[in-house]
């Protein structure tokens, strides 16, 4: 297998530019999948908080952003749909949220929020002992003490300092929705039809919004949420991708401290990372 990353066959979630390098950083080992972005492309290419690689290790290891309420040392760790980005030294807290197109975006939260992320229940098995498991999007598992109130489609707000249910949001008619996949991604509304098709076919969902742009999609490109991810929060997210503008030199200094102080390095610093932008 390929140790490195080509741009233009990167997934589509991937806020990064196609076309102005050849190579960027590959995801590790760990949550999302082939979908998960790794989080040097976060520092690097959307916040501009670091400008190589080796910085990016650099503010890591100062144990100073936290994911999911933890430290991460780890540049190439996956961060996908719902994650909790925290920077401690700078106060700021983000939730991944799909944007416009199905890339991956950055929703500002406060602090109070950042304790706790959201999970989509795709499965549900009994484990030893007679508990039930509840299986997440993520590829997180949390064990549960009533088995017949969880099912497939459902949320679950998980406390990102025990694995506890803080939260539940059944999937049903009228939850509020937003579409994580598909020509719809980021667009939020209110759950009207759930439609059972027969055979192989996936099952079908309509979508009602406020604005009246109603529309129909895959029934698993769905997640239910909370009142707290409204249509104009993410209208106000900061979008991961290529129409981020990169930081001029006043906000990359101030940016750079705050992510740890991280040493500057030229770009032949950057050019033997394996799997960074070549």
């Amino acid at each position: 297998m390929s140790r490195h990353q080509k741009r233009l066959s990167a997934p589509d979630s991937w806020p990064v530019e196609r076309k102005v390098e050849t190579f960027t950083a590959k995801a590790g080992a760990g949550p999302h999948g082939e979908a998960g972005v790794p989080l040097s492309v976060l520092l690097r290419d959307v916040l501009g908080y670091v400008d190589s690689t080796k910085e990016a290790r650099y503010a890591l290891d100062q144990d100073s952003v936290l994911v999911n309420g933890d430290p991460v040392s780890d540049e190439r760790r996956p961060i996908g749909m719902f994650d909790i980005i925290a920077f401690t030294e700078r106060e700021e807290f983000y939730r991944v949220f799909p944007g416009e197109g199905g890339r991956l975006a950055l929703t500002p939260i406060d602090a109070g929020d950042a304790d706790s992320k959201l999970g989509k229940v795709i499965g549900k098995q009994q484990v030893p002992g007679g508990e039930t498991q509840l299986s997440l999007h993520d590829g997180a598992t949390l064990v549960v003490d009533d088995a017949a109130e969880y099912g497939g489609g459902d949320s679950v707000v998980v406390s990102t300092d025990e694995p506890a249910v803080v939260a539940h949001f059944p999937y049903e008619e009228g939850a509020l929705v937003t579409a994580v996949r598909g020509a719809h991604a980021g667009e939020i509304g209110h759950l009207d039809e759930i439609q059972v098709t027969p055979g192989s076919a996936p099952n079908s969902v309509l979508v009602s919004r406020e604005d009246g742009a109603d529309f129909e999609t895959i029934a698993e490109y769905v997640v239910v949420i909370d009142e707290n991810f409204t249509v104009e929060e993410a209208a106000d997210e900061a979008t991961v991708g290529a129409d981020v503008p990169a930081a001029d030199a006043e906000d990359a200094s101030a940016a750079s401290t705050a992510a740890g102080d991280a040493p500057t390095t030229d770009d032949s610093g950057d050019a033997g990372e394996e799997g960074d932008d070549e």
